[in-house]
């Protein structure tokens, strides 16, 4: 038998406990008063426009809905930006955040084999997603545990080094598990970095809104790559962002030099 999931543990521990103020802090959602999952209301509506439509259950196009990932793509870009529609992006629904992490990992395996580079910390699949799927995986310096801040010196030392035209994974926003983000000034030197490497870059968006309540301020960074023409790669996860959990919606994105 493979050993128990530390955080599924936690969980177990916390359903069989008879203690009156318990409180779980293993797994991140939102919780109502009662300690139930809380569903968003517009999500609710979602629902029931769903319900109403009487959906035929026909097969998708292997890429899954298009609504659905030109609507992703409008989260992650901003709902006017010109990539959402331009065909430059090519996008893809997945099994949520992590689905999108193993696909991506399975493609960069097949069509660029290179080392990939984590910060360190990073969330703990990561590592066994990569390697599982036959990438390198490599460390660059990300937390400064005197600071409680970014060691931005570091991890620019360690990009400088990394060897050219390897992967680099960067967190959209809301670092798991430091919480702690570049500034839109740092963004930029990292780009810098980037592209003077020929590094290409993975970003991981698990938590956009959650640091700031605002999409487009959570996604700056990001966009910035965007916006600079970098041909990159994007895994989106909805499950923390719209409470949407259980039902594994994610996508992933490719990010081309052209349509």
């Amino acid at each position: 038998m493979a050993p128990p999931d530390a955080i599924l543990s936690l969980s177990t521990g916390y359903k069989a406990s008879k203690h009156p103020n318990k409180v779980n802090l293993g797994i991140g959602a939102y919780r109502s008063e009662d300690g139930k999952p809380y569903v968003f209301p517009v999500v609710r509506a979602a629902e029931n426009q769903i319900v109403a439509k009487k959906l035929e259950k026909e097969y998708l196009p292997i890429t899954g809905l298009e609504d659905f990932n030109k609507g992703a793509r409008g989260v992650l870009f901003g709902w006017d930006h010109a990539d959402v529609t331009s065909g430059r992006v090519s996008s893809a629904q997945t099994l949520s955040g992590t689905g999108a992490l193993r696909v991506v990992s399975d493609f960069l395996v097949k069509f660029r084999p290179s080392p990939i580079y984590v910060s360190s910390p990073t969330w703990g699949n990561h590592g066994a997603v990569f390697a599982n799927a036959g990438l390198q995986v490599r460390n660059y310096r990300y937390f400064d545990k005197k600071t409680k801040g970014l060691d931005f010196n570091g991890m620019m030392e360690d990009l400088n080094n990394a060897t050219p035209g390897a992967i680099v994974l960067l967190h959209t926003c809301a670092h798991n598990p430091t919480g702690v983000d570049p500034t839109l000034a740092q963004w930029k030197q990292i780009a810098e970095v980037c592209r003077s490497r020929s590094l290409y870059p993975f970003f991981d968006t698990a938590y956009q809104g959650f640091v700031t309540g605002n999409l487009d301020k959570d996604g700056q960074g990001l966009r910035y790559f965007l916006d600079q023409g970098f041909e990159m790669i994007i895994a989106q996860s909805f499950a923390k962002i719209m409470g949407l959990y259980g039902e594994r919606t994610g996508a992933l994105h490719v990010v081309c030099g052209s349509k």
